[in-house]
């Protein structure tokens, strides 16, 4: 009978494979790093740079008397709380926003619910919906702000339908619902692209199951399609907030932030504050605390997008 003596462990083998790890960590993280770069030195000089410039001018005032630029503290952020016309581009901006970010996410829903499906004609009729977003947004402005005109199209076809016509731009209870109509025609084409993707990865397998266990339709959208579709709704969602939150070029074109300051966001408050009043502190320190606003709309929104277990 022969035995079989099976050698002692060398823990020199598994101590001389640490140094090669070692190494080889390293120079994939180089190697990350390389690729990395570009993308990182352009978030640094194009982002963060600008954005810590951005807080430190906020903290000074300059004096159009002397010439001097004096470090003022909190000095700007208090003047704006107690700046009644700040609060009102506050207001108004909240309330273009909670009109604005459902009606579009809805509607971009609706139509990629309806594009998904298969029949004679649908990539015409997506590319279709989705052409507005390659128009620039200025161009966007011109071509509204001819049909909102008091002779234009839109007051022409009431006239037909025997409806008086409409103020549009020029009501001050008009003006931001049509600005509303405007960014709902540029970008609701945008968003439903990223639900139609989003919709495509959802398994048929999926509904057929659900459809084996009696749910119609409706209850498959609801117990099946929304679930599913929680991470694009929630990117749609915060980038839709994001990009409401900046519009300037339709307001600037078409109302000037009037009638009456109903169209007066905050973006093209910055604006105005910096370039036509001349105060660039001051219009600093309202950009940064319109980014403060973005962040705790969009931290809530991601809050309430979150699915059970996700961090």
């Amino acid at each position: 009978m022969t035995s079989t003596t099976r050698p002692p462990d060398t823990p020199g083998r598994t101590t001389d494979r640490k140094p090669v790890v070692r190494r080889r960590t390293r120079t994939q993280a180089r190697t990350a790093l390389a690729f990395l770069a570009p993308a990182l030195l352009a978030l640094l000089v194009l982002r963060l740079l600008p954005a810590g410039l951005a807080v430190v001018d906020s903290l000074r005032h300059h004096s159009l008397v002397d010439g001097v630029t004096r470090f003022v503290g909190l000095d700007n952020y208090s003047d704006l709380f107690g700046d009644p016309q700040f609060w009102q581009s506050v207001r108004v901006t909240l309330l273009f926003s909670v009109i604005v970010n459902p009606l579009q996410v809805l509607c971009a829903l609706g139509l990629a619910v309806l594009f998904n499906r298969r029949f004679a004609g649908v990539r015409f009729w997506r590319s279709l919906v989705f052409a507005p977003i390659a128009v620039p947004p200025a161009v966007s402005a011109v071509i509204f702000g001819i049909l909102y005109r008091p002779e234009g199209p839109l007051n022409a076809l009431l006239g037909i339908l025997g409806l008086p016509s409409q103020p549009f731009l020029t009501s001050p209870t008009q003006a931001l619902y049509s600005l509303i109509v405007l960014m709902s025609w540029v970008g609701v084409g945008y968003w439903m692209t990223f639900l139609i993707a989003g919709l495509q990865d959802i398994p048929q397998e999926t509904y057929d199951a659900a459809a084996m266990d009696g749910a119609n339709a409706w209850q498959r959208f609801v117990h099946v399609t929304l679930p599913l579709l929680r991470r694009p709704l929630a990117f749609v969602l915060v980038a839709d907030t994001v990009s409401n939150f900046l519009v300037f070029a339709p307001v600037q074109l078409l109302t000037g932030g009037g009638p009456e300051g109903s169209t007066n966001l905050l973006m093209y408050d910055v604006f105005r504050r910096a370039y036509s009043v001349g105060d660039i502190h001051y219009a600093q320190a309202e950009v940064v605390l319109l980014v403060a606003l973005t962040l705790a709309v969009v931290a809530v929104q991601y809050r309430l997008m979150q699915g059970k277990g996700e961090e």
